[in-house]
């Protein structure tokens, strides 16, 4: 048995300044060696040794930053810079188009909101078994899958810009665009079918990149590092998403004039996402072991084996489970996987009370914000605040707090975070529901779940095979979570409108879900770590 290295938590302040020192001492080698090959003249260089350019001395200087920022080792840069980055164009593509999606719903009238949730239901249940087939063909590296992914809802975006254009009625330009049909009141009957079917097809389609794109990208993070560089690192990439989602969001609101052209941007910026995810891959000589079939392999400690193995792995290998699961049967393999795993049933169940708590904030929050604040300007002027004070207190988190929380507290603790946190928001909106508590409420749930949560329930997925991080974990993400939206809306509607509108009430009823989250989330973390133990011992030293 290999000896086991030391965990992240019990290096000292020293051991952390010599990692972080010799990976700059390592950037400044590569930038010195450069600067001998510029200072040979020019014919005499070799070839392909060129000088470098602009672009490597930023990226030497970025490495070197990164390197203060996390306790990164050197052939763990590249990936990181990569993930962060992919995540960062994702989130401001997305953030882009939302006003855009949001207006073309609105347009729709208000009684139409709910039959879109129930829609994006039903397209993700379609949809995920389509992404589960993209990683499960042989034929296609999980690199190049991941890349033709992104790739194909940028283009997507640009069928939607022309449909945009051809569902309207008149010239095209840009003044013009940006109306949309405003003059018109809201509501079906006021709009041609074609008008509704690509504002109906656009609200469904931008909800189902979102869960897609990040669902994938996260399943090659996880797929590439492991527990113990993932309880270091997911903060920052998480910071690229929130940093993504700023800059997504000033960029729609300053060029709001802009209308359907966003889409142009959207659909750029969803390119060079699926340019910066071609570099999340492992260094050639710091390959990430994935974790064994705990069934095949003998472990130390044989009855925490057979335990775990039991709550895991299946008999079936995923080699085999391929092999035996011909064409179109295996873009359901992920749901198969989840059934067979009582380890991916928690996850799913954790997901789920996660999505219908998150849910029912929302409902929570609009109810509130709509009863207290009559102005319509005044509601969106306190949606954007809360959302920019929750951005910047999450992007802080993620650079400062999400490492040293989940190197020293662990995953138990991280997932166990967000439904302490629920409960006791659920008793503050009931004893005080004022917009000013959504506020301070709204601020403290969503730093929890992104800052410690979310990068948490990350690590869950590191322990399992390399089929359930691409093909179980896709369903996981996109179906339960839409499936909690849907279930959240039912039962708060159902609870509104049995308590006659008396959201203290309804905040009440919300109480024993969050325990049971709880519960939930401690028993899952717990699991997390005696796999990640196992695992740590069944690799070579």
């Amino acid at each position: 048995m290999g000896r086991l290295e030391a965990p992240p938590w019990s290096l000292g302040r020293r051991e952390r300044a010599e990692i972080v020192s010799g990976t700059v001492a390592i950037l400044s080698r590569r930038e010195r060696k450069q600067r001998r090959v510029n200072s040979i003249p020019h014919g005499r260089r070799p070839e392909g040794r060129m000088s470098t350019t602009t672009a490597q001395r930023l990226r030497a200087r970025a490495e070197a930053a990164v390197a203060t920022l996390v306790v990164v080792r050197p052939h763990e840069i590249a990936p990181l810079m990569s993930a962060a980055s992919t995540f960062f164009f994702i989130l401001s593509a997305y953030f882009v188009v939302l006003p855009l999606r949001d207006e073309g719903a609105i347009s729709l009238g208000l009684g139409a909101l709910p039959g879109l949730f129930v829609g994006s239901l039903l397209l993700t249940v379609l949809a995920a078994p389509v992404a589960s087939l993209v990683f499960s063909l042989p034929s296609i590296p999980k690199t190049k899958a991941l890349v033709l992914i992104h790739r194909f809802f940028s283009v997507s975006l640009l069928v939607f810009f022309v449909l945009w254009f051809a569902s309207k009625h008149g010239s095209a330009s840009i003044s013009q665009s940006t109306e949309d049909s405003s003059d018109k009141p809201a509501g079906w009957g006021n709009h041609s079918w074609f008008y509704i079917v690509v504002r109906i097809s656009f609200f469904l389609w931008v909800a189902l990149l979102n869960l897609i794109t990040i669902s994938s990208t996260w399943a090659r993070v996880i797929d590439v590092m492991d527990s113990e560089s993932g309880s270091r690192l997911f903060g920052f990439i998480g910071a690229g998403a929130t940093l993504g989602q700023l800059v997504g969001s000033l960029f729609a609101a300053s060029l709001a004039w802009m209308g359907p052209f966003l889409l142009l941007f959207s659909s750029i910026l969803m390119e060079l996402a699926a340019l910066s995810s071609k570099g999340i891959c492992t260094d050639a000589n710091h390959d990430s072991t994935e974790l064994p079939s705990i069934g095949t392999e003998q472990s130390p400690n044989t009855e925490l084996g057979d335990e775990i193995s039991s709550l895991v792995t299946s008999p079936i290998t995923p080699s085999n489970s391929q092999k035996t699961k011909p064409g179109i049967l295996v873009m359901f393999e992920g749901f198969w996987l989840i059934m067979r795993s009582p380890y991916l049933i928690y996850i799913s169940l954790f997901l789920w009370m996660s999505a219908v708590v998150s849910s029912f904030f929302y409902f929570q929050k609009v109810t509130i914000v709509a009863t207290t604040i009559s102005s319509p300007a005044a509601r969106r002027r306190t949606f954007a605040l809360i959302n920019s004070f929750i951005a910047v207190f999450i992007l802080a988190g993620q650079l400062t707090l999400t490492g040293h929380i989940l190197t020293i507290a662990g995953v138990t603790v991280a997932i166990c975070a967000s439904p302490l946190i629920a409960a006791s928001n659920m008793v503050a909106l009931a004893v005080w529901p004022t917009w000013v508590a959504v506020a301070v409420t709204e601020t403290i749930r969503k730093v929890t779940a992104y800052v410690v949560t979310r990068p948490g329930r990350e690590l869950l997925f590191t322990v399992v095979s390399q089929d359930e991080k691409y093909k179980a974990k896709v369903c996981i993400d996109v179906i339960v979570q839409r499936l909690g939206d849907a279930t959240a809306a039912g039962i708060y509607r159902f609870l509104f409108s049995s308590f006659e509108k008396k959201t203290s009430m309804v905040n009440l009823y919300g109480l024993p879900l969050c325990f049971l989250w709880l519960l939930t989330a401690f028993h899952l973390g717990r699991l997390q770590t005696n796999l990640a133990k196992l695992q740590a011992a069944s690799q070579p030293s």
